[in-house]
């Protein structure tokens, strides 16, 4: 099969919603010089044989091995090097994912020094954007030539339902003063999961905490 050359690198974002893209690279070598772009909502991320090599910014780069020196020293290249060469071009979407929804499906037990033990559920929304690329793609996307924002839903729902349950188990006064001041409680929140998102390689940008539902007695 006759090998195709790549001089144009970029990612044309056709649909929202995709968080990383695998840029197709089956049959072809990347010419030395060849020109990336990466637009402001993007980072682009070269990975060489599952190795992380070097990450971009937005702008126009000439790909050459002063602007790969990570895959250059993975290639063992010298600076003299000209040939075409391979490698996985990974583009993340930085866009802010807004209107994102997350709920307690089953009730979160705690202790409420007004009502004791008691039952509750919660809703609300938050937004996030991929802040660091080279830990989503070890953590979550890997090799897959595109990830989308529904995939990750269930993961994020989980991270926060933990941290609420977290949270709420820590709190020592009264689930009424608490859903009284829903603004400082998704403050809480928001601070308590900006740690757990950034291990995702995500930027948490809002968290809120929109409704409680009436605290049920629990007799377990």
């Amino acid at each position: 099969i006759k090998k195709q050359f790549i001089d144009v690198i970029e990612w044309i974002e056709e649909e929202s919603g995709v968080l990383a893209y695998r840029f197709p690279m089956q049959d072809r070598e990347i010419q030395n010089g060849a020109r990336l772009t990466v637009r402001e909502s993007q980072l682009a991320l070269f990975v060489n044989e599952g190795r992380i090599a070097d990450c971009f910014k937005p702008g126009l780069h000439t790909l050459n091995t002063n602007t790969l020196p990570l895959l250059t020293n993975l290639m063992n290249w010298d600076k003299l090097f000209q040939s075409p060469f391979k490698s996985d071009v990974y583009f993340f979407s930085t866009r802010e994912q807004i209107d994102q929804r997350w709920g307690t499906q089953a009730p979160i037990t705690v202790r409420d020094n007004m009502f004791g033990v008691v039952r509750i559920r919660a809703n609300g929304a938050y937004s996030y954007q991929v802040d660091d690329a080279a830990t989503f793609y070890k953590k979550i996307s890997g090799t897959t030539s595109d990830y989308q924002v529904g995939q990750l839903e269930g993961q994020l729902r989980s991270l926060i339902v933990t941290s609420i349950a977290s949270v709420l188990g820590a709190n020592q006064g009264s689930f009424v003063d608490m859903a009284a001041n829903q603004l400082k409680f998704s403050e809480t929140l928001k601070e308590a999961l900006l740690q757990p998102f950034a291990d995702y390689g995500l930027k948490l940008n809002t968290f809120f905490v929109q409704s409680f539902s009436e605290p049920q007695k629990s007799f377990v």
